[in-house]
């Protein structure tokens, strides 16, 4: 397989699995296939993973939580920018697993390859050619 087809497919695997964790926490997902399956109980696990932050700021970390999961995957599919945001996301997949081994331990982000991913998305972020990216047009 060439590598215009693996960056390809790093971009569109990345990205739908972002949109796909956003999809459930707006219940947009049928309950069995849901983790969350709302934004309260989403909410409640960010609170999880975050003990040590006060309940007035645990919103605001959610919603910026999803702010990125939905920003970082749609420059990644259009190609915007990929190197960064691949960077990006990959350290934000870093935090959230770091996180999780804090809180809850190590199981989880390896249940859910949370650093299979961030090593995609540094892999991403190595390949330099462009390929059906918006950067080559600009």
């Amino acid at each position: 397989m060439n590598s215009k087809l693996v960056k390809l497919f790093l971009r569109l695997a990345i990205s739908a699995g972002f949109l796909s964790a956003v999809a459930d926490r707006f219940g947009l997902w049928s309950k069995e296939n849901s983790v969350w399956g709302n934004w309260e109980n989403f909410l409640a696990y960010t609170k999880v993973l975050n003990p040590m932050i006060p309940e007035s700021l645990i919103s605001p970390v959610g919603f910026i939580a999803t702010a990125l999961e939905i920003i970082f995957p749609l420059f990644l599919l259009i190609g915007f920018k990929t190197e960064l945001f691949a960077k990006l996301s990959g350290c934000l997949l870093l935090l959230f697993g770091f996180s999780m081994i804090l809180s809850i331990g190590i199981k989880a982000p390896l249940d859910y390859s949370v650093f299979t991913s961030a090593a995609a998305c540094f892999a991403l972020s190595l390949l330099k050619e462009k390929y059906l990216e918006v950067d080559s047009l600009i």
